[in-house]
């Protein structure tokens, strides 16, 4: 069986942290919490075509890494 490899800063303390926090949330703190991320004015929301995906992941990877070396 392949071990799992989690992203930097995740742990398995971590994850069962979300777990409980998405299994004891209601349908309507699940649907604020949906809802206030379009209240974002740093970031947009767009329907993309599935086949330009991959490039945009790569697209997003560069930013994040010219991000961090600024």
């Amino acid at each position: 069986m392949k071990e799992s490899v989690l992203p930097a800063g995740w742990d398995e303390a971590r994850i069962q942290r979300v777990l409980v926090h998405y299994e004891n949330q209601t349908e309507d703190e699940a649907l604020a919490e949906d809802e206030s991320v379009f209240e974002d004015q740093s970031q947009v929301f767009m329907k993309i075509p599935a086949e330009l995906v991959p490039q945009v992941r790569e697209l997003l990877a560069r930013y994040a890494v010219s991000k961090r070396a600024a």
